[in-house]
């Protein structure tokens, strides 16, 4: 499998809350850096390892928001990189808002393995 194919295999489990599946594709020492102005984000947003994207990343979405999911648009690969380009989508549950929010995510793999993930998303259009 090629590294696009497992980055689509992976938004892939997300989008039907196969979360085990979407662990699986993690290496152990994953670095997932998400985007400060998330409002479950503490510190500088950097968690390591499957365990602390889970309760500090994907345990909090459903508690800030309703029917979250991504969109994805495109996913383009080059080497040990993925990009995907696309948007979140929404309700916030603190203001009632339903959102639509451009997002980013580029992808490190390394033997078939998620080593680290950078987001980038309109979050001003997520809390507002």
């Amino acid at each position: 499998m090629t590294n696009t194919e497992i980055v689509k295999q992976a938004y892939a489990s997300f989008a039907t809350g196969n979360v085990p599946g979407v662990l699986a594709l993690f290496d152990p020492a994953i670095e997932w850096n998400e985007c400060k102005g998330m409002p479950f984000v503490d510190g500088d947003g950097t968690y390591i390892g499957p365990d602390a994207v889970v309760s500090n990343v994907f345990m909090n979405l459903p508690v800030y928001f309703d029917g979250f999911n991504i969109a994805v648009k495109e996913i383009i690969g080059a080497d040990d990189k993925v990009v995907m380009e696309g948007y979140y989508q929404g309700i916030n549950k603190a203001t009632g808002n339903p959102f639509k929010a451009n997002a980013t995510h580029v992808w490190t793999l390394r033997n078939g393995r998620l080593v680290r993930f950078f987001q980038a998303v309109d979050t001003a259009a997520i809390i507002r």
